[in-house]
């Protein structure tokens, strides 16, 4: 007797509203899963949404000016959520010993060029959990001392298929120079679905006391935490991922999304 598959339930959802209105569809598996387990499908429909905002752009003369080889935004700070920390933590755990020995030499590299720039201590102290100058000014600082992702490689993401839900967030109108220069202003897209704010609230859920989100740079020491959210957030995949988007209209604007210097 073979394993069968399990049965996939087609779902479809609508963002946004009027001449802004987006339709992305995914199949959910009915199974039990932890949020952690589910990313491939938010990944699958922030990546649809992204897609028909950005070909909407373009139809009216907007084109989306992020490509492979611009890689300004990924200097800087990145808040990458508890779960997609967990993920990350096993994608690094798979790799050869060589690939992670790399990979912890490149974070380790960052954390130093930080430390040396004074922010290691200010963000580690910064009360995130709440949008101030002074995180602002942290912001703004890190993206000055040009640091880039340890996952950035020739200029490009090297994890581009399991990227951050923030990254993917990112879009940007304007010309790609100007990403570069906090004098210059930066025209972000305007998505229907962020889902970085909906874990970001649920991972504070889990923690009252912290943001429910790390600064992607701090991801090694916090592997060293063994810790798994995902297991704090579990259920039927089709009841999970219909919670998740029931939330995307209840979460206010938090901290990540200041989280570009070029945006008040």
């Amino acid at each position: 007797m073979t394993d069968q598959p399990p049965y996939t339930l087609p779902a479809q959802f609508t963002f946004g509203s009027g001449d802004d209105q987006v339709t992305a569809a995914v199949s959910i598996p009915f199974v039990h899963r932890n949020l952690t387990q589910l990313l491939p499908i938010l990944y699958s429909l922030s990546d649809s949404v992204s897609e028909s905002v950005a070909s909407k752009l373009s139809q009216t003369g907007q084109p989306i000016s992020c490509k492979a080889g611009c890689g300004a935004c990924c200097r800087l700070m990145v808040p990458l959520n508890l779960f997609e920390a967990e993920a990350l933590a096993g994608w690094i755990r798979s790799q050869p010993e060589a690939k992670q020995q790399e990979l912890a030499q490149r974070f380790e590299t960052a954390l130093a060029k930080l430390a040396a720039a004074g922010l290691v201590d200010r963000m580690v102290s910064e009360d995130w959990r709440v949008q101030s100058d002074s995180a602002l000014k942290v912001v703004n600082d890190y993206f000055s001392a040009q640091v880039p992702c340890p996952f950035l490689e020739d200029e490009s993401c090297s994890i581009y298929p399991i990227r951050p839900l923030i990254c993917r967030e990112y879009l940007v109108t304007s010309p790609p120079e100007q990403c570069s220069d906090l004098a210059k202003p930066v025209t972000r897209v305007n998505l229907p679905l962020v889902l970085t704010r909906v874990l970001d609230s649920i991972g504070a859920e889990l923690d009252p006391n912290r943001p429910g989100w790390i600064p992607l740079v701090f991801l090694f020491d916090w592997m060293k935490t063994n810790v798994h959210p995902g297991n704090g957030v579990a259920g039927l995949a089709p009841m999970l991922i219909a919670e998740i988007i029931n939330k995307v209209d209840q979460t206010k604007p938090a901290a990540p999304e200041s989280l570009s210097p070029s945006v008040p």
